[in-house]
């Protein structure tokens, strides 16, 4: 599991209430699990959850005692994660000392009274008794590993209804880039009540209706967080702002050009000259040299939170599409992130349509018929969406009737090939683009009764892609139909590499190399592999990976555009699937245009973003280094500018409990008359 699963994990779980307990999980307002809690009179916990949602979750056992104060003192889990594989992690605080074995690693520390252990997969019983226990706390604080705090402080009260009393909204910080939320009975127990998230919840049985209720007040709790990050970070750019001296990256034509000067102002690029050509005396100059000035990066399959925002920003990336989310949420936090009040990236939207079957993705619209799928792109259509996404349900008979309509609507058409479809037969009947390399591969070994709504759709990859023959006429001819429609091919190839490549215990390796740099919590999770890969079967399925960077290559030669997306992990995840392209052979400066200018072009923003030139919007990165002669550069972004505001990715970073990976670049600013 990835850090953002980690993260996603935490948020979703939580619960304790004394004897016995019953939660519901939620997916979309709909009944996706379960989660049971029992507490024995000594202080023992036993809880079982479990829940489904996009044909996957996980199912997990789990035995816990509490002490006198509240704090776990052992602990067993026993299940399977969200993608299959084992769950077995224990720990025990015995002597002041902690002690711990999981599937990815083990080791010891010392631990006091108020010390608190954090599995790397644990329920929501467990973390609802972490919360408890915090809340008890004269300081609402208790130690965790690595010299980390976790704090507990009450957000907000409500009582929503008689019957159910007072509740209160409480943040857990100190061990993440963003809170962890919770809702608690406001009494002495602070037994969970409730998690909420848009789209997903856990809640008591019975309390379902209530989420809705509890969700609004935590967004507003959430949103107040986040405006004053912004007013804090971002630093307005009034009047004219100078960049001199600077290495500048050309995106249409993916070439380095400069050194140069470029002109800023009313968030737009005014010019672009020769060093000192113009005698101008701007508000601020900065000194590029040294530097390199992209135009924001382009992150083409984000699913974005409203926490997310920092990481992207940090990350350079300035601009999004968002293929599947909650609609509401996603209209909300598009027009916050419009209005100036929360940091986040330019979000353009793609509407998740998915057919209803019991492996069914909750996002965006669910369909019953497909006259439900033709009202869901009209309402796509008339609410700023730029195209449409079709998911694992959809019935292969429906894709060409919604293709069509979609086009005829100016919609484009991208997403997972429907179940009992080839994406040859996705393509023929009006695809665009084609999400993931996964569901490419799957033309060529998908056997007749394959289910890609399960983890098939991962495990026949795994298998099977190693011994496909890339040179074969079956390849050739697809490749061929690819570059005849112009079909846009959206990899995501960092979704796969810990899926295929990773053994338990080893660094997650697309962000292994910058452990470093994250939250201690983190640095552990990085070990835990999302499949139980070993022997014979770990080297099967690395040369499965090795053959889905070929065929990304393969393609990109032929002339198929490509897009750049994550599917996870803001900003650094992207710094990653664009290393991937050029591990996979595609030079480097044809990858940066990949990241910049084919983004704007696919989401039809090509008019105004994605390159410098004059009249385009400042939406801009400042790198140390060159990215051309190593990629890696990326990743040391020195300043971001979005429109008429500039952030420094140091203090970005410093703000999610990450150690900065370069500092902001010298601004010398004319003093004001």
């Amino acid at each position: 599991m990835t850090p953002r699963g980690l993260v996603l994990a935490l948020l979703w779980a939580g619960a304790l209430s004394a004897q016995a307990a019953d939660y519901a999980v939620l997916a979309q307002n709909q009944l996706a699990g379960h989660l049971r809690v029992e507490t024995g009179p000594d202080g023992r916990v036993e809880t079982d959850y479990s829940y489904r949602d996009n044909g996957r979750g996980p199912d997990l056992k789990e035995s816990f005692r509490l002490a006198a104060n509240g704090a776990p003192r052992d602990y067993r889990g026993r299940g399977r994660s969200t993608m299959g594989a084992e769950i077995a992690e224990e720990f025990d605080v015995v002597d002041a000392h902690a002690r711990w074995h999981s599937r990815a690693d083990s080791g010891e520390a010392p631990a006091g009274e108020d010390f608190v252990f954090v599995p790397l997969e644990a329920s929501p019983g467990y973390y609802g008794a972490v919360v408890s226990m915090l809340l008890a706390q004269p300081e609402g604080s208790a130690a965790t590993l690595g010299g980390v705090k976790l704090r507990a402080e009450i957000l907000a009260r409500l009582t929503p209804d008689a019957a159910t009393g007072p509740l209160a909204l409480v943040a857990i910080t100190g061990a993440d880039a963003q809170p962890w939320y919770y809702w608690v009975r406001d009494d002495a127990s602070h037994a969970l009540f409730a998690i909420t998230w848009p789209g997903w919840a856990v809640a008591e049985k019975g309390a379902e209706a209530l989420v809705p209720t509890l969700l609004a007040r935590q967004q507003q709790a959430a949103d107040e967080r986040l405006m004053a990050l912004r007013q804090r970070l971002a630093r307005p750019l009034d009047g004219v702002t100078l960049i001199r001296n600077v290495r500048w990256f050309d995106a249409p034509a993916a070439r380095m050009r400069g050194p140069s000067d470029v002109w800023i102002s009313h968030g737009r690029i005014d010019a672009v000259t020769e060093p000192g050509a113009l005698r101008v005396l701007p508000e601020r100059a900065i000194d590029g040299r040294g530097q390199t000035l992209l135009p924001g990066l382009w992150d083409m399959h984000a699913h974005l939170w409203s926490e997310d925002g920092l990481a992207h920003l940090a990350g350079g990336v300035t601009s999004i599409r968002d293929p599947g989310n909650d609609n509401a949420e996603l209209l909300r936090l598009r027009s916050r992130i419009e209005r100036g009040a929360v940091i986040g990236p330019n979000v353009y939207a793609a509407g998740f349509i998915e057919g209803k079957s019991p492996f069914s993705a909750r996002n965006g619209i669910v369909a019953e018929t497909l006259d439900d799928a033709l009202d869901a792109v009209s309402w796509y259509a008339c609410h700023g969406y730029v195209g449409i996404k079709l998911y694992n349900s959809i019935k292969p008979e429906w894709v060409k009737p919604l293709t069509d309509k979609a086009r005829r609507l100016g919609l484009h058409v991208n997403g997972h090939v429907p179940a009992f479809m080839l994406a040859e037969q996705a393509v023929r009947a009006g695809y665009a683009e084609l999400t993931h390399i996964n569901q490419v591969m799957l033309n060529f070994v998908s056997r007749p009764g394959d289910d890609s709504r399960t983890l098939l759709r991962f495990q026949r990859v795994g298998s099977d892609a190693q011994a496909v023959d890339l040179a074969s006429p079956k390849v050739h001819r697809f490749i061929a139909l690819l570059r005849e429609r112009q079909v846009v091919i959206d990899p995501t190839l960092m979704t796969f590499e810990a899926m295929f490549t990773q053994a338990q215990g080893e660094l997650d390796p697309v962000l292994g190399d910058v452990a470093g740099h994250l939250p201690v919590l983190w640095q552990r999770q990085l070990r835990v592999a999302p499949m139980d890969l070993a022997g014979d079967k770990l080297d099967t399925y690395r040369r499965s990976y090795a053959k889905l960077l070929a065929l990304t290559r393969d393609m990109h030669r032929a002339g198929v555009p490509l897009v750049a997306g994550t599917d996870g992990t803001a900003g650094l995840g992207l710094h990653r699937e664009l290393a991937l392209y050029v591990q996979a052979g595609i030079p480097a400066l044809e990858v940066l245009r990949i990241a910049t200018w084919n983004g704007a072009r696919v989401v039809g923003a090509s008019a105004e973003r994605g390159r410098i030139a004059r009249g385009y919007v400042a939406d801009l990165l400042l790198v140390e280094g060159d990215p051309s002669q190593d990629i890696a550069a990326l990743r040391r972004a020195s300043l971001v500018i979005q429109g008429q505001v500039a952030y420094a990715p140091a203090e970005l970073y410093e703000a999610m409990g990450f150690k900065p990976f370069a500092s902001a670049p010298r601004m010398l600013v004319r003093p004001a008359h």
